[in-house]
């Protein structure tokens, strides 16, 4: 699980709350924790999160796209 470290961080679903208690949350499975998601997925059921959706292809492509004003 290590080299997983930021998994959430490149997933779509991950966010971030205002609330000190609960920093993390995961739209897909509807939960807000005090470690990151997938943490807290690994914990509970032993696997690695199945509904992991990488954002980085939509950075990419959103970043080779020009505005409208460009």
């Amino acid at each position: 699980m290590e080299k997983n470290k930021n998994m959430c961080k490149n997933c779509r679903y991950f966010f971030v709350t205002y609330n000190q208690d609960f920093p993390w949350g995961c739209k897909a499975f509807g939960f807000k924790s005090k470690k990151y998601p997938y943490l807290e997925v690994y914990s509970n059921s032993g696997m690695k999160c199945a509904l992991f959706n990488s954002n980085i292809v939509i950075r990419q492509s959103l970043k080779n796209k020009k505005g409208r004003f460009a």
